[in-house]
């Protein structure tokens, strides 16, 4: 009996022994499993930051990639009008280049015509009604000095001309008087002149007693009646602006046929 029970509890011992080994390496290879889980889970979080990290980098790129075509295509639009800006300036290179080359011609073409300008007006005002005759003389002869003049540009001469011509122009739409001197019976007498357009040229001396006027045809001056007196008076007085325009009856030249 006693040996049965040792065997029996030997058995035991030894099923118990075999179950707890089991159990162990059954916890062992649970342990195991779950490591490699862990290991995996914590893989898989590396690799997901991985994949994170590469897809912002991505972003960034892409960003940036955008920005730069955008860069791209301002700068393309900025060439263009730049080209078209400096196509603009090789014309207008090209039109002074042509234009410096036409005034050397222009320059000796323009010489000889102020020359012919200059004796025109000259031959001009000594035929014309003698008023303001110094001034005129004066202006035309200045006109000669400034062609023998080199400090003075070929523009600015034919600024000069043109504006001589420009005066004696205007002589011919306005009314003017002016004091001067005039040789009358041979004493040199104090007068004023009155110039209508170029139509008349008349004077009265400074005491009113006196009267005449420019004779074209004759090219000489001629004395008026005293009926003639107080127009020329009212006529210098309206040139002078010291009353209002009003009509005036004085003696002019009659108009002849050209």
């Amino acid at each position: 009996m006693n040996v049965m029970k040792r065997g029996s509890c030997l058995l035991a011992g030894c099923v118990a022994a075999a179950v707890a080994w089991q159990l162990a390496a059954q916890a062992q290879s649970l342990n195991d499993v779950i490591g490699v889980q862990q290991n995996r889970t914590t893989l898989a979080q590396e690799s997901q930051q991985t994949i994170d990290a590469v897809v912002d980098q991505t972003r960034l790129l892409e960003d940036q990639y955008k920005a730069v075509l955008k860069e791209i295509d301002g700068l393309r639009i900025y060439n263009e009008l730049l080209q078209r800006q400096i196509n603009r300036q090789v014309a207008k290179m090209a039109e002074l280049n042509e234009s410096i080359d036409r005034v050397a011609v222009v320059s000796r073409q323009i010489a000889p015509l102020m020359l012919r300008m200059i004796e025109s007006v000259t031959q001009f005002v000594s035929l014309d009604v003698p008023f303001l005759l110094e001034e005129r003389q004066a202006r035309v002869a200045q006109l000669e000095l400034l062609l023998e003049t080199e400090e003075i540009t070929v523009a600015e001469r034919f600024r000069k001309v043109m504006e001589t011509y420009q005066i004696e122009n205007d002589y011919g739409r306005t009314i003017e008087a002016y004091t001067g001197t005039l040789n009358i019976d041979g004493a040199t007498r104090n007068v004023e002149f009155l110039r209508i357009g170029r139509i008349a040229l008349l004077y009265q001396t400074a005491d009113g007693k006196l009267s005449g006027a420019w004779d074209q045809d004759e090219r000489k001056w001629v004395e008026l009646g005293n009926e003639y007196k107080n127009s020329i008076r009212q006529g210098l007085r309206i040139a002078n602006k010291q009353i209002a325009p009003d009509l005036v009856l004085l003696p002019v030249d009659t108009p002849e046929a050209t």
